[in-house]
């Protein structure tokens, strides 16, 4: 747990209240993702990033995203980006047919960190992701899993069960899986935005070189 030591230290200042959340405000579970379409048609295979803030480039400017960064390292496929700030689980689960209209070869399912700041019910969180896996692979879709933890002030008992719902799922149906979406990312000077929850520029590049690692087999 020592590399998260920084990134867990901060966000115990944003769940008590000592500084204003850089999330957005709570997402509608019922919100539909508003996928662009190319002006021009793009018959590249498709993989979409699916998730809150983290996937979405909260505080960065456009383009700047880690699927933006992501898109530059394959050219073969076309990148969605279908991150929404705040979203949940169950958002995810409400928009999941926006992902599943796209079909898509390949989503990277990066949800559930939101469930946990708010202190949702672990079931509810494991059941929605288990959910999003199985409809995505009955569209056959191929699902790479990302993680995330808490901060200490969750307790061990509800961090370690919360850790274990990702690990759980990308060994129950055999995952590609990222533990911690942005290792080698917290605590290195200039990664992450002063909210201590966000990369920066620089830093979602480093997230989407992680992510390739786990995507280049699926390629």
């Amino acid at each position: 747990m020592a590399r998260y030591s920084l990134f867990l230290g901060l966000l115990v200042l944003i769940s008590c209240g000592e500084q204003k959340p850089a999330e957005a405000p709570f997402i509608d579970p019922a919100r539909r993702t508003v996928i662009p379409i190319p002006s021009e048609p793009d018959t590249r295979p498709i993989i979409v990033a699916f998730g809150d803030s983290l996937t979405a480039g909260y505080g960065v400017n456009g383009g700047f995203s880690y699927p933006d960064f992501l898109q530059k390292e394959i050219a073969g496929y076309r990148v969605v980006n279908a991150g929404i700030s705040g979203d949940t689980t169950s958002g995810g689960l409400a928009r999941i047919d926006s992902v599943t209209r796209l079909a898509p070869k390949i989503v990277i399912l990066e949800l559930g960190g939101n469930d946990g700041l708010r202190g949702l019910p672990l079931a509810s969180t494991r059941a929605n992701l288990e959910q999003m896996i199985v409809e995505l692979r009955k569209s056959g879709v191929r699902v790479a899993l990302a993680g995330i933890t808490l901060p200490p002030n969750y307790g061990p008992d509800y961090i370690r069960e919360f850790e274990k719902i990702y690990k759980d799922l990308a060994a129950k149906y055999k995952l590609p899986f990222i533990p911690f979406l942005l290792e080698g990312v917290v605590g290195v000077p200039g990664m992450m935005q002063p909210d201590g929850i966000h990369a920066t520029v620089k830093g979602n590049e480093v997230v989407a070189r992680l992510v390739m690692q786990t995507l280049k087999p699926l390629l």
